[in-house]
C-alpha cells in the first residue's frame, strides 16, 4: 500500500480515534486536564503485552501527544511541516493500538540549518517511537559523511543499538570518488530495503539543493525519503528579539534604551546573517553580557557610495568599464523579471594581472557591489589561498577545501594565486587536483549562493586554467588588470600620503618617479605593492630625519632626503 494513502486520512484529533467504550468514558475524564500545564510523562511501570505490541495507559498516551504537539508548534518549521509530524506520531499511536496494521519506515529529510532545530525533532521522534515501541527501543545515531570513508562503515551503522539513524553532511558525499559513491548508496538501500533491520533513516541537510547530488545517483532513495520532507523557517526579527532578551533580563538591566538598540541592531544584522538562528541569538546574547551594551554594527554603503570608492581607485579603466556594464546588466534582470528571458547570469570570476594591480581590491568591491544588488546574500569576501585548501594528508583535501566553501556560502570566495593549484608531477599533485574537483562541484551545486573568483599572475593563471576544463567552462568573467603606468604608480603615492595628512614637496615627487623608472622593468615588480614599499620607508626616513624637530610644517612635508630605497630589491 502506497504510504501517501495510509497517512491520506490519518490526522484526526487525536481525542477521536475509535476506542473501546470504556476507553472513551476514561478519554472524557482526562479532556479537562489536558487544558491544564504540561504534565511531566514517566513511562508506565506496568504494561499489558497485546498481539506482540504494548498497550499503554490512555491518560498517558494523550499526555504525551499533547506535549509533543505543543512542542512541535513552537519549532521553527513550516506548516506543512509540523502537519507531517503530527501525523507521524499519530500514526505510531493508532499503530501501537492496532488501529493501523502497516508499518511504515517513515524514512525523512529534514532540511534545517540550526542544529537545536534537527536535535527536536529527532527528540520528539525518538520520545514517541520508544514509548510507543514503534521501533525496538533505541536512541539517536548521528553520522557525518565526511566520517564514512566506504561502504562498509553503512553495515556498521545500522548494525547499532540505535533506531534512528541521521546521516548528516550531504556535501562531503561530493568529496568521495564516483565508485565510493555508489558502493555507499547501495548500502544505504540495502540497509532500508531490509525489513528485519527497523530503522528511521533520515538525512540532515541545509536545504534541499546540498541533497540533489545523492537523488540523482539513486532514484530509489528519492522515492524512499520524497513523502516526509521538514522544513525549516527562519524565525523573524521580533522572534529573535524576544529571544536575546529573555536570555538577557536576569543578568543586566533592561532600559527602554536598551530595548530600542537590541530590536535596531536585529533588524539591520539578523538579515544578513549566514548563522542558524540559535547561533546567532547566543552568540549576540554572549557578547551583550560581556561587554554589557548592544554592538556597533556597519552600516551597509549605497551603490553610489561604492562607485565613488571604485572611480577613486587610480587606473583600471577596463576593470571599471567591466563592473558598469555588470551592474547594468544584473539591474535589468532584476527589474525585467520574468518578462525577458534572460539566463541565470553567471558571475564566477577570473582575475589576471601581475602583483599589486588592485585585484583584492576591486574583488572587495565586487562583494559590495553584489551584495547591494540583492544578488549574494551577505557583504563578505572570504580571501583564501592554496594553503588553505590542500591538507597535507590522504582523505584531507575534499573536506578541509569544503569546510573553507561552506564558509564563503551567501558571499564570495576569493582563491589568491590559484595557479599554485596547477598540478604538476610529483607529490601533492593529486591532492591540488582534489581541490579544484571539489571547488569546481561547489561553483555548480551552489551556483545561486556563491561567486568564486580565481586570481593570479596572467601567464601562471593559464597552466591552472588549462589544467580542468570544469574550471573554464563555469567562468563567466575574465578581467585583466593592467600594470599602472609611471604617473599612475606616483599618483598612488600622493594618494597614500595625502590619506596620512603628508605634503609631499616637487623635489620629492620627482625622486620617487625616478625611482619607479629604474625599478619598473625588473622581474616581479609589485606596482602598487612597490609604492606601498617605498611610502612606508619614507615614512621611517622622514621620522628620524625630522627628529628633535617641532613645527607642524616641517613634521608634515615629505622632502627630497626623505625617499628611501633602502632594502629594495632590483632584479
Amino acid at each position: 500500500m502506497d504510504k501517501k494513502d495510509i497517512l491520506k486520512n490519518v490526522y484526526d484529533d487525536f481525542f477521536g480515534i475509535s476506542k473501546k467504550k470504556e476507553e472513551e468514558e476514561l478519554n472524557n475524564q482526562i479532556k479537562e486536564s489536558l487544558e491544564a500545564d504540561t504534565i511531566e510523562i514517566n513511562m508506565p511501570e506496568e504494561k499489558i503485552n497485546t498481539q506482540g505490541k504494548e498497550k499503554l495507559s490512555l491518560a498517558s498516551k494523550d499526555e504525551l501527544l499533547k506535549t509533543s504537539f505543543e512542542k512541535i508548534d513552537k519549532l521553527y518549521i513550516d506548516e506543512k511541516s509540523k502537519e507531517t509530524l503530527k501525523k507521524i506520531l499519530e500514526y505510531i499511536r493508532k499503530y501501537n493500538e492496532g488501529i493501523e496494521k502497516n508499518f511504515i519506515s517513515f524514512n525523512m529529510c529534514i532540511f534545517a540549518k540550526s542544529k537545536e532545530t534537527i536535535q527536536d525533532i529527532l527528540h520528539i521522534l525518538n520520545d514517541n517511537i520508544n514509548y510507543f515501541s514503534y521501533l525496538p527501543q533505541g536512541d539517536i545515531g548521528l553520522t557525518s559523511f565526511f566520517d564514512i570513508e566506504s561502504a562498509k562503515n553503512i553495515d556498521e551503522i545500522y548494525s547499532s543499538d540505535n533506531n534512528i539513524i541521521v546521516f548528516e553532511n550531504p556535501n562531503a558525499f561530493d568529496t568521495k570518488d564516483q565508485n565510493e559513491k555508489e558502493k555507499i548508496l547501495y548500502k544505504i538501500n540495502q540497509n532500508i530495503a531490509d525489513k528485519e533491520k527497523q530503522y528511521l533513516t533520515c538525512f540532515s541537510a541545509e536545504n534541499k539543493q546540498a541533497l540533489e547530488n545523492i537523488f540523482l545517483m539513486s532514484d530509489e532513495l528519492r522515492q524512499e525519503f520524497s513523502d516526509f520532507e521538514i522544513v525549516e523557517t527562519k524565525p523573524d526579527v521580533q522572534d529573535v528579539y524576544n529571544d536575546v532578551l529573555e536570555k538577557l533580563e536576569n543578568s543586566i538591566e533592561i532600559t527602554d534604551e536598551l530595548k530600542i538598540k537590541l530590536l535596531d541592531y536585529i533588524s539591520i544584522t539578523y538579515p544578513k546573517t549566514d548563522l542558524s538562528f540559535a547561533k546567532y541569538r547566543d552568540s549576540l546574547a554572549e557578547k551583550i553580557l560581556f561587554n554589557k551594551q548592544i554592538p556597533e554594527y556597519e552600516k551597509d554603503k549605497s551603490m553610489d557610495e561604492i562607485f565613488e570608492e571604485l572611480n577613486s581607485l587610480v587606473g583600471l579603466e577596463k576593470v571599471k568599464k567591466m563592473l558598469n556594464e555588470l551592474v547594468s546588466l544584473v539591474e535589468l534582470k532584476n527589474k525585467a523579471g520574468d518578462d525577458l528571458k534572460l539566463k541565470n547570469i553567471n558571475l564566477h570570476m577570473v582575475f589576471l594581472g601581475n602583483p599589486g594591480t588592485g585585484k583584492t581590491t576591486v574583488a572587495r568591491i565586487v562583494a559590495e557591489i553584489l551584495y547591494n544588488l540583492k544578488y549574494i546574500k551577505q557583504n563578505k569576501l572570504i580571501e583564501v589561498s592554496s594553503k588553505d585548501l590542500v591538507a597535507e594528508y590522504v582523505g584531507q583535501t575534499a573536506p578541509k577545501t569544503m569546510a573553507v566553501i561552506q564558509k564563503a556560502l551567501g558571499g564570495v570566495l576569493f582563491v589568491d594565486e590559484a595557479y599554485s593549484l596547477a598540478s604538476s608531477k610529483g607529490q601533492g599533485s593529486s591532492y591540488n587536483e582534489e581541490a579544484i574537483a571539489t571547488l569546481i562541484q561547489a561553483m555548480e551545486n551552489y551556483r545561486d549562493n556563491l561567486i568564486v573568483i580565481f586570481a593570479g599572475y596572467t601567464k601562471e593563471m593559464q597552466d591552472f586554467l588549462d589544467m580542468n576544463s570544469g574550471i573554464v567552462s563555469r567562468i563567466g568573467y575574465t578581467v585583466e588588470f593592467e600594470d599602472y603606468t609611471e604617473d599612475e604608480l606616483l599618483q598612488i603615492f600622493m594618494q597614500m600620503m595625502k590619506k596620512s595628512g603628508f605634503e609631499v614637496s616637487v623635489e620629492a615627487q620627482n625622486k620617487v618617479k625616478s625611482i619607479i623608472t629604474e625599478y619598473k622593468d625588473t622581474k616581479n615588480f609589485g606596482n602598487a605593492r612597490f609604492i606601498r614599499n617605498v611610502y612606508e620607508k619614507s615614512i621611517v626616513k622622514h621620522a628620524s630625519n625630522t627628529a628633535g624637530k617641532k613645527q607642524k610644517k616641517i613634521l608634515k612635508t615629505i622632502k627630497e632626503e626623505d625617499i628611501s630605497t633602502d632594502n629594495l630589491i632590483k632584479m
